[in-house]
């Protein structure tokens, strides 16, 4: 739970959340103040990162402050600031309940703060990687734990799931890119550091775009745990049938006639794609994978031969028997999820069904 006019982003879950103040990470303003309750399950302990706290310097942190107290045993952490700053970039309590206290009176300059939290089950933090190892060889396999909420922190990726990450990239933010956990409930993962490729390129996938990068001398390639198990989990699912609710029958200037129909929608096919009639409301598009299937992501891409089509955002939903419908609602599962699509016609965009689907159709 958070209150007050200073809060920034904010996610919190039971297990795990990131929060910052007003603005992070752009100078905090004056006169806010934000409380925030952390509250874990009963029989386990919160552990807190400290991504970054600058807070102007004051006496005392009397202008500007942190502060941190456990209502279970009565001990306060801080005040923190810019010339108190916590000891360890982790602090281990001893409580499931941390109320998080932020003020700012009139001041100049600073950051803000960045926090992360996780419980006793789930130690790792994605803020620092020297603890997991100061001075990995060429390749190496580790695994971390990410909070919830790093979508949208500070912070750049480079490059994209298939070719993996510049090292300097925002690890758990490029997680979350590269489809491997869900931004709202956040998880372990593993990944190795290798060695670095010339050029990262850019991608739009689950939410986020990553940048194009340069030549870094080590990179992260993140594992899907199924994909350790099965390598084939990453494979292209062969569609055997292609069905839609319309599609469009083209006359052009010529009077030739040009079919959208659902089959022309694999990914592959060149030329024109399918296309729902125009002016109808509610279109989909079905795929029969012929049997059931562990579906763990779309692509999806638009039509650039002479019209620049293309979805910008949409639903799915999932069948067994092609007459019972189950909408998908992903981590969450209090609402059907809206996966965001493509700005132009050119792009891929990749988005990552977590939890996976298991279903024969697909709409």
């Amino acid at each position: 739970v958070s209150a007050g006019n200073g809060c920034g982003h904010t996610l919190l879950t039971p297990h795990s959340g990131t929060l910052s103040s007003k603005n992070y990470p752009g100078t905090y303003p004056n006169h806010t103040m934000c409380c925030w309750r952390l509250q874990a399950p009963p029989g386990t302990s919160l552990l807190l990162a400290f991504g970054d706290v600058d807070l102007e310097s004051s006496e005392h942190c009397a202008h500007s402050s942190l502060l941190l107290a456990d209502p279970q045993t009565g001990t306060a952490y801080g005040p923190y600031c810019r010339n108190s700053v916590p000891s360890a970039p982790l602090l281990v309590t001893n409580s499931s309940t941390v109320t998080v206290l932020f003020n700012s009176t009139s001041h100049r300059s600073g950051r803000g703060l960045l926090v992360s939290y996780a419980t006793s089950q789930h130690p790792g933090t994605h803020y620092t990687q020297e603890h997991i190892s100061p001075d990995p060889p060429l390749t190496m396999c580790f695994s971390v734990y990410c909070p919830a909420g790093c979508k949208d922190i500070h912070g750049d990726i480079w490059g994209n799931p298939s070719q993996g990450y510049r090292d300097t990239s925002v690890l758990c933010k490029a997680a979350v890119h590269a489809g491997v956990i869900a931004d709202e409930l956040g998880g372990q993962v593993t990944l190795s550091r290798e060695k670095g490729i010339t050029l990262y390129e850019s991608a739009f996938a689950n939410g986020l775009r990553s940048k194009r990068g340069s030549l870094s001398e080590k990179r992260l390639v993140f594992h899907k745990v199924c994909c350790l198990l099965s390598p084939a989990c990453d494979d292209v699912l062969e569609v055997v049938t292609f069905n839609a609710s319309s599609w469009w029958h083209e006359v052009d200037m010529l009077g030739q006639d040009r079919a959208w129909v659902a089959e022309r929608a694999a990914l592959s096919t060149t030329g024109h794609s399918w296309a729902a009639e125009p002016g109808a409301e509610a279109a989909w598009l079905e795929l029969d994978l012929g049997t059931r299937r562990n579906v763990t992501g779309i692509i999806t891409k638009g039509s650039s031969e002479q019209h620049d089509y293309y979805v910008t955002s949409y639903h799915v939903s999932s069948s067994r028997d092609g007459k019972n419908w189950r909408p998908y609602r992903g981590s969450s599962g209090q609402e059907d999820k809206v996966f965001e699509g493509n700005a132009d016609s050119q792009g891929e965009v990749s988005n990552a069904f977590i939890p996976p689907i298991i279903a024969r159709y697909i709409r």
